[in-house]
């Protein structure tokens, strides 16, 4: 009998479903709400989501309200925390990247510099090579004396600001900024070993190339890997 009663509810549900008006923000509200009252009555949630699809909805909108709602056991729908976008957030992450990406670039030249020393060009002059070598080597740890210590401390408030309240990893900017940074170190990669396999087809691997490769390979292979376990944690977390 129960079983018969909740079906009845579910279809009148798709029915008002169906008969939503064409407002997105209304329509939005009303999805809410229709999910909020079928999970107030206890329905399960692959119920509803199997209701709504076949009432039309769009799978993604599907979920994403599903998820307005955590998956707990309480007599009333528990919502959960939303993403959260504030300035103060945003000056902080862009900070963070901005700098790491400046560490990265720097690091590397730096040790390009230093092979470049060790295994020199004899087709170049070795003054200008020796001259133009110094600047890159001052500029390089200048922007690194300043850059890491800076990328360091916000790296270090900031987790620590996470570990205090876990929602800040909801932070939209902070995502966005994570999946870009794993994109450009991914297409490094992609890029390093692509040079390897040209260069070593053609017979034109040397010392100094193979170490530069290797160079960047290392340091954008440990960027990657370090977000990546970021993010898995916070895929755990969730």
């Amino acid at each position: 009998m129960a079983k018969d009663v909740d079906n009845i509810n579910i279809g009148v549900y798709v029915d008002i479903v169906n008969t939503l008006g064409e407002k997105p923000m209304a329509i939005n509200q009303e999805l809410t709400g229709f999910l909020k009252e079928g999970l107030d009555r206890d329905l399960p949630r692959d119920q509803l989501e199997e209701v709504l699809l076949q009432a039309g909805w769009p799978p993604d909108q599907v979920r994403d309200a599903l998820g307005r709602f955590a998956d707990v056991k309480f007599p009333i729908p528990v919502p959960v925390p939303k993403a959260y976008l504030l300035a103060r957030e945003a000056f902080v992450y862009l900070v963070l990247f901005s700098t790491l990406y400046v560490s990265a670039f720097n690091l590397g030249s730096l040790v390009f510099q230093f092979i470049n020393r060790a295994f020199p060009d004899p087709a170049l002059d070795p003054a200008f090579v020796l001259e133009a070598s110094r600047q890159a080597i001052r500029w390089s740890i200048s922007l690194l004396v300043v850059a890491f210590p800076v990328f360091a401390f916000v790296s270090w408030r900031n987790e620590r600001a996470v570990r205090r309240d876990p929602n800040r990893r909801l932070s939209k900017v902070r995502r966005w900024l994570t999946y870009l940074t794993l994109f450009v170190a991914a297409s490094i990669l992609i890029g390093d070993v692509t040079s390897i396999v040209y260069n070593l087809l053609g017979g034109e691997l040397t010392t100094r190339f193979v170490l530069k490769v290797l160079t960047v390979g290392a340091i954008a292979g440990s960027v990657f890997g370090y977000f990546r376990k970021d993010l898995g944690t916070e895929e755990v977390a969730e």
